[in-house]
């Protein structure tokens, strides 16, 4: 009995191992939402994009949307994709940022865990495989997202500032992102044309 465990434990403990990695491993990877263009999305089917927004919109300072922001948002909805905005943020920053743009939100979405998520696509009656996520944080965006069934593109942060609470977040994302990088498990958005 005891050979059997000292066996079966490493067996165990690889297989926990190789499933966590799967938790963490998105759709694809960009460096920033803003090099993603418009009919990646619509080759994919997405008609609903959910979109991270400290570090993959815009900093978490602003209460108002920079240009960038404003282009890529009347983009999309040229193109008949609707965007919303996903954050962890409190509501009066994330209503600011938001209603300048005229979309709809989520604040305090509470990610990793994807039960507002989920809750608020089941109002809305999207087919899953027509909603993709964009998002800078595996161990936010990447974890809720694929909680809630959802394709996520990983992203790098796009200002080098983040909020305090975000610091531990990131310490456990770098190596992490590290090893997924090694093992090519963040492919490239551009390789991912086409795939529902």
């Amino acid at each position: 009995m005891k050979y059997f465990l000292l066996t079966l434990f490493p067996v165990l403990r690889y297989y926990l191992y190789i499933n966590m990695f799967k938790r963490f491993i998105p759709f694809a990877h960009a460096n920033s939402i803003y090099e993603i263009p418009v009919d990646f999305y619509q080759q994919n089917g997405v008609t609903l994009l959910l979109i991270d927004l400290d570090n993959t919109l815009d900093s978490y300072r602003l209460y108002t949307p920079t240009e960038r922001a404003v282009t890529l948002i009347d983009n999309l909805r040229k193109a008949n994709i609707t965007p919303v905005i996903i954050s962890n943020n409190r509501g009066k920053r994330v209503s600011s940022y938001a209603n300048a743009l005229g979309l709809e939100y989520i604040h305090s979405a509470r990610k990793p865990f994807s039960t507002r998520i989920k809750k608020f696509l089941k109002e809305k009656g999207v087919p899953l495989e027509n909603i993709m996520f964009v998002g800078d944080q595996l161990v936010t965006d990447v974890l809720a997202a694929k909680g809630a069934g959802l394709r996520i593109i990983l992203t790098e942060k796009i200002v080098k500032e983040d909020q305090f609470t975000t610091h531990f977040n990131r310490l456990i994302d770098r190596p992490i992102r590290r090893h997924l990088r090694k093992k090519g498990k963040l492919p490239d958005w551009r390789t991912k044309y086409g795939q529902m």
